[in-house]
């Protein structure tokens, strides 16, 4: 059942004076639990990251209507959304395989939504052609979805989604479905598109970097709440759980600070270059990490650990050591040292990480 009465009338009233987003979405759905807040001014692009089963989904389809909140609210432009049907409410969206109607061309499928909002059909295919346009598609308005290419359908499903005008663009996954060269080349036209959309753009991604080349902002979700949201820069300079820091490529440990050094909780010290006090977190990236198969003498690093190679995979055009022993870690390296050092699955390594390559924050 649905507990809107639950919202003092002061609140709501409040709420009706500001523009862009305001939602705090609590759905349940058998055993799983989403509550989360969001909020966006117009012009504002934010990613929503996190795990498979994180709820990001949830959360899409709740902000188009197509699952209804148990509690909550749900405000755009101070306009409560949660009475209104999915195809009345000023939200366009961009699925992951686009769903294009397969038997109309780019003009009509673009020409759909104005027809839906009670353009004349002369009116909608007008609008469809300048957003075609727009898109840089002129020369492809009769082509079926059959015969665009990945790019060309993902820009078809941006200009439908976008010729409503809509006050709240959805993107699910919008380059999912593109080979790499392609989403390279779509990515840098959709940041263009999104940074002239003037209402807010909601975008669901597993790629780290689509999410920092496209939002303005990211929200990090974790078993149905909200973990750390920020900036892109500040996220990845400051993740707080084990699936950012993975997100981003670093090592993550927590732990009590005392003065340039951090006691793990489990595990042993870090010596750091900055001075803190209390529970912190500890990251340097995996490139920091020097491997030897003797204990070093004269190294100029303070931290210095015990370790066994654990795994090794190709990392780009690196090689990724995960480790374990007195400090669980990830190492990247060269092919070539990976070869000298003769690493296999097994073998007693000693990881050395330099202070000035840690970053302490306070928890």
């Amino acid at each position: 059942m649905t507990d809107f009465a639950k919202t003092p009338p002061d609140e709501l009233t409040s709420r009706t004076n500001t523009g862009g987003l305001d939602a705090h979405l609590v759905v349940t759905r058998g055993l799983f639990h989403l509550n989360i807040t969001l909020t966006a001014a117009p012009g504002e692009v934010v990613a929503l990251l996190g795990p498979n089963g994180a709820g990001k989904t949830t959360a899409l389809r709740t902000l188009a209507g197509l699952t209804p909140l148990t509690s909550g609210h749900l405000l755009l432009d101070g306009t409560e959304l949660h009475h209104t049907p999915p195809e009345t409410r000023p939200v366009g969206v961009v699925f992951q395989d686009y769903l294009l109607f397969p038997h109309l061309t780019a003009l009509d499928n673009v020409a759909f939504g104005p027809r839906c909002h009670g353009a004349t059909k002369t009116e909608a295919r007008a609008q469809a052609a300048e957003w075609l346009d727009r898109m840089g598609l002129t020369a492809h308005t009769t082509a079926k979805p059959r015969n665009l290419s990945g790019g060309q359908a993902q820009r078809v499903a941006l200009a439908r989604a976008l010729a409503t005008r809509p006050r709240l663009l959805l993107l699910d996954e919008p380059l999912a479905a593109l080979d790499a060269r392609t989403r390279l080349e779509v990515r840098a036209q959709l940041r263009r598109h999104l940074a002239d959309f003037e209402a807010v753009a909601v975008l669901v991604t597993h790629d780290p970097l689509d999410a920092m080349v496209l939002a303005d902002r990211l929200v990090v979700i974790e078993q149905g709440q909200v973990v750390q949201e920020g900036t892109p820069s500040d996220i990845a300079r400051h993740p707080r759980t084990d699936y950012i820091a993975q997100l981003v490529g670093l090592n993550l440990y927590k732990g009590q600070a005392a003065g340039h050094t951090v006691h793990l909780d489990s595990g042993p010290a870090i010596t750091t270059t900055e001075d803190l006090a209390g529970p912190v977190f500890v990251a340097f990236p995996p490139s920091a990490v020097t491997l030897h198969r003797d204990r070093p003498t004269g190294s100029s690093a303070r931290n210095l650990w015990r370790c066994e190679v654990a795994g090794l995979e190709t990392h780009g055009d690196q090689i990724r050591t995960d480790l374990t022993g007195e400090l669980p870690l990830a190492a990247d390296l060269t092919t070539v040292a990976a070869a000298e050092l003769d690493l296999h699955p097994g073998a007693p390594v000693w990881a050395t990480v330099k202070a000035t390559q840690t970053h302490a924050y306070p928890a």
